[in-house]
């Protein structure tokens, strides 16, 4: 058995299922219309049959021999000046923010002269 609130009597009472799923009469709107089609096709369309590249080259297999070499180098630090970059700027910012929330507890556990 179903139950469902009743608007009217402020009380539950019994109820098909489709009525107890869709809460106050709500009801899932089905489209009766097909989805468009998201597929990727040429804007231009031409007689003759050409390829068309829309992602550009495919970068996979060189991230994946770089990623895999074993070069003692961390995996996060593989791309080079960029990586290390983003690492040190992530490194100085935690240990500023660090240092500033000690500072600021230190302040804060001692009380004030009047």
């Amino acid at each position: 058995m179903y139950y469902k609130f009743s608007g009217f009597t402020q009380k539950l009472a019994g109820a098909w299922a489709s009525e107890a799923y869709s809460p106050q009469g709500l009801k899932p709107l089905v489209s009766t219309e097909a989805p468009p089609i998201i597929f990727a096709t040429p804007t231009k369309l031409t007689s003759d049959s050409t390829a068309y590249d829309y992602a550009g080259r495919n970068k996979v297999p060189e991230l994946q021999r770089l990623f895999q070499k074993s070069d003692g180098v961390p995996i996060h630090l593989k791309r080079g000046l960029p990586d290390q970059m983003l690492y040190r700027t992530t490194m100085a910012l935690t240990l500023g923010g660090t240092i500033y929330c000690l500072i600021a507890l230190y302040m804060a556990s001692q009380p004030r002269n009047k």
